[in-house]
């Protein structure tokens, strides 16, 4: 805990985005020392973006920074376009290696490294498991052909075209009253090995932009269906965002571009 400073910086960044105002939108802001987790809430519901992401600088051979992200209504567990906006901020701001290392409360150390002109997000890999259709999958617009969960939160719902996909008109008050899970609508892509819509209407967010978690899950799972390690994917929201997966081991490696929109000062007094 520390006394709160009047003012904190704030960048505004597009991550997994090709050009600005695609991809999705994450605040970044640097702070000294954690404040009131209050304070860290409250700062995610003003911002009003998937996503606010706060860095804390540390003395540890483990990390380099901490790093939480907050929705506008719940702190969560991994979040991963907030994760490669803020190595991108790091990188703006001038740090001298080609790695950044994020220490998380959750999802343990997670790291952004500049490959090329793109930059390089490591997360855990999150195989799902395949399960019987749920009765809730009518809740999302259309039939999908199979499901497959990871500890029962990160739901894959794999329908047959893309068309499938692009066309669901889900129940979000319904979707959200079952708590805090991510439903991934995926099918083969069109322009793209992959593409997928995600929903996370639990912690209010109806439909996420591009959504690096549920990639963590997507890349084992079309891995294995694919019979390669790499491909391309899109997520098909109304921003749209593209990424590059790599299945490393037990890592989900996922590259992409982000463009800083907004720097300025946030003012808490």
């Amino acid at each position: 805990m520390t006394d709160l400073p009047d003012t904190v910086p704030y960048c505004h960044i597009d991550a997994f985005a090709d050009h600005p105002f695609t991809g999705n939108q994450a605040a970044v802001m640097p702070l000294a020392a954690w404040p009131d987790d209050a304070v860290l809430q409250a700062i995610g519901e003003e911002n009003n973006f998937a996503e606010t992401a706060f860095i804390v600088p540390i003395d540890s051979d483990e990390a380099d920074y901490e790093l939480r992200w907050f929705t506008p209504a719940v702190e969560v567990a991994m979040c991963g376009h907030a994760t490669l906006a803020s190595g991108h901020y790091v990188f703006e701001q001038g740090f001298a290696g080609d790695t950044v290392r994020f220490l998380t409360r959750k999802a343990g150390v997670l790291s952004v490294s500049r490959d090329g002109d793109m930059l390089s997000l490591s997360l855990p890999a999150l195989p799902p498991e395949p399960a019987a259709l749920p009765d809730w999958t009518s809740l999302l617009g259309g039939l999908p052909s199979e499901c497959h969960i990871h500890q029962g939160r990160y739901n894959i719902l794999l329908f047959d075209s893309p068309d499938d996909v692009l066309a669901l008109q889900p129940d979000f008050k319904a979707l959200g009253e079952m708590g805090n899970h991510q439903f991934i609508c995926t099918a083969p892509g069109k322009d793209t090995d992959v593409l997928s819509r995600v929903f996370v209407p639990g912690v209010g967010i109806d439909e996420d932009s591009v959504t690096g978690s549920s990639h963590a899950v997507l890349t084992p799972f079309w891995a294995a269906r694919l019979g390669r390690s790499s491909f391309t994917a899109f997520q098909a929201s109304q921003r749209g965002g593209l990424l590059h997966c790599t299945l490393e081991g037990d890592r989900a490696v996922l590259a992409g571009q982000c463009f800083t929109v907004v720097t300025g000062t946030f003012r808490l007094r």
